[in-house]
C-alpha cells in the first residue's frame, strides 16, 4: 500500500511538472504593470524638501550660538526663527539663487574683519545637499553671512 502510494506521488510530480512548461509555452508573458511611486502627501504628510543643521559659533550673541535645526514645509525644528529663516529660503529658491554658493576665489573683496563668528550649515535644500560654510573674514563673505540672516543669527 505504501507503494503504490509513493508510486502515485512520483507519477503526479512528474505529470504536473512536464504540464507546467507546456502551459506557459502557449501563453505569452504579460509583464506587470509599474509600481506607484508613493509620496508622502498621499498620507497627509508634506514632504520636507529643506531640513538642515546650522552651527554657529563666536556670533558674539551666547543665544545664537550652538546647533539648530531648520526643517521647511512646515517651518519647524530647534531653529529660533524658522518660520522666517524658510521664507528666506523660499525666496531665494523662487529667484534661482543658491544662498549656499561659496564666494568667488576671484572675487575683490574688501579687506574689513567682521570679527570670529564662523557658522556650518549642511543638510538638504530644494531636495539639493549642502555643506557650506561661512566665516566673516572680509567684506565679501560679510555680505554673504548678511544674505543669510535670519537662516544665521545677526553677528555683532
Amino acid at each position: 500500500m505504501l507503494r503504490r502510494l509513493a508510486l502515485t506521488a512520483v507519477a503526479s510530480l512528474a505529470a504536473l511538472s512536464a504540464a507546467a512548461p507546456a502551459a506557459t509555452a502557449l501563453s505569452p508573458l504579460v509583464p506587470l504593470p509599474p509600481l506607484p511611486v508613493i509620496h508622502d502627501d498621499w498620507f497627509g504628510g508634506q514632504e520636507t524638501r529643506t531640513r538642515l543643521t546650522v552651527t554657529v559659533s563666536e556670533s558674539g550673541n551666547p543665544v545664537a550660538d550652538g546647533v539648530f535645526e531648520l526643517e521647511c514645509g512646515p517651518a519647524g525644528g530647534s531653529h529660533p526663527a524658522a518660520q522666517r529663516a524658510c521664507d528666506l529660503l523660499d525666496e531665494a529658491a523662487a529667484s534661482g539663487k543658491n544662498p549656499f554658493v561659496p564666494t568667488d576665489r576671484n572675487a575683490m573683496c574688501t579687506l574689513q574683519a567682521g570679527g570670529p563668528a564662523a557658522a556650518r550649515v549642511q543638510g538638504t535644500w530644494q531636495g539639493e545637499d549642502v555643506d557650506a560654510r561661512f566665516s566673516r573674514s572680509n567684506g565679501c563673505e560679510i555680505a554673504r553671512w548678511n544674505n543669510l540672516v535670519p537662516v544665521l543669527p545677526s553677528a555683532r
